[in-house]
């Protein structure tokens, strides 16, 4: 059994993109692996947040985790910040950084560019997510492309740290998904869909009703030669709306391709709403009935406690190879 390691930042509704890309898999991955799904609060304090909202959003996420199918009792769900060795372990991998690799960072390049001014922990944030996946002995991380990078820099962390001090934390393995790791925008098919995109059109919301769901499907782009073929390079557009109707229906993009042999984008598009409705229907009704309940207090406190346990006895280990601390008496 292998331990999985996975943080999602609680800064809005997760899009269809986060489900279909990550969550759903995450759903596969729980029955036989001891997988830690962890709502990373610290991570999303980089930028400002608004306290309600951010305490709004924690909780929304959580329910969201337990709605697609995340079953506590094979997983083990819980909130960064209430397991204080995140921090205390960032702080330690910070100082096993070099600033210059920190500065090289893609995302780091891409939230501070035109900025006047930008927090610090913008920069070292990457410690601190190395920090989540090293404490729990994670063997494999499932990623999306755009945070490889990042998995990269903990591997490298995990062994500097090990070479200098002594032999604590396991090596990660980066798994990215092969089909739907990157959902792509409605609106422009060259951008990955995300809930930070200023145009609400360019993603669905996991929480979008049905009307809306339609609608954005409907109005989604496409390209003028109205034909129903998967080509990611020519059809980029089309080839995500395919991407999508096979993630939600479980009909191989081959299937698609002679269903809609000789048909228009308009049925397409109206078929695909109505799976996309279909799938999203059941985690929102899931989703409702968590969100102010005691079951989901219940499941994070558990959550909490069992991280606590884990999480401590790695941090130990790492701050006595360093030398923090007082020598134990026996």
């Amino acid at each position: 059994m292998k331990t999985i390691f996975s943080g999602i930042q609680p800064s809005g509704t997760l899009t269809l993109g986060n489900y279909l890309g990550a969550m759903k898999h995450f759903v596969e991955l729980q029955n036989d692996n001891n997988c830690y799904f962890c709502i990373v609060d610290q991570h999303a304090i980089t930028v400002p947040q608004d306290r309600l909202k951010l305490r709004e959003n924690i909780r929304s996420l959580a329910a969201l985790y337990l709605a697609v199918g995340i079953d506590p009792n094979k997983a083990t769900l819980f909130i960064q910040s209430e397991v204080p060795a995140h921090a205390q372990l960032g702080w330690i991998m910070q100082c096993v950084s070099y600033i210059g690799e920190l500065e090289r960072m893609t995302q780091f390049k891409d939230k501070s560019a035109g900025k006047e001014a930008v927090s610090a922990a913008l920069l070292t944030y990457p410690p601190l997510m190395a920090a989540d996946i090293l404490l729990y002995n994670t063997d494999i991380v499932p990623v999306g492309e755009d945070q490889k990078q990042h998995l990269e820099l903990t591997r490298d962390l995990a062994e500097r740290f090990n070479k200098k001090y002594n032999d604590i934390f396991t090596i990660p393995e980066v798994s990215i998904p092969k089909v739907g790791a990157r959902i792509m925008s409605l609106t422009d098919p060259s951008k990955k869909m995300s809930k930070s995109n200023p145009n609400p059109k360019s993603y669905i919301s996991m929480l979008d009703d049905e009307k809306v769901i339609i609608k954005k499907i409907k109005s989604a782009v496409t390209d003028s030669d109205g034909i129903i073929k998967y080509n990611k390079e020519e059809k980029p557009a089309v080839s995500n709306l395919m991407t999508i109707y096979s993630l939600c229906s479980g009909k191989t993009i081959e299937e698609i391709e002679s269903l809609y042999d000789g048909k228009g984008y308009g049925e397409f598009k109206a078929d695909l709403a109505a799976i996309v409705v279909d799938a999203l229907r059941p985690i929102q009704e899931r989703y409702n009935e968590l969100l102010q309940s005691e079951e989901l207090d219940n499941i994070l406190d558990q959550g909490a406690e069992k991280a606590n346990r884990v999480a401590r006895k790695t941090l130990e280990k790492a701050e006595r190879a360093m030398g923090l601390g007082r020598k134990r008496r026996k």
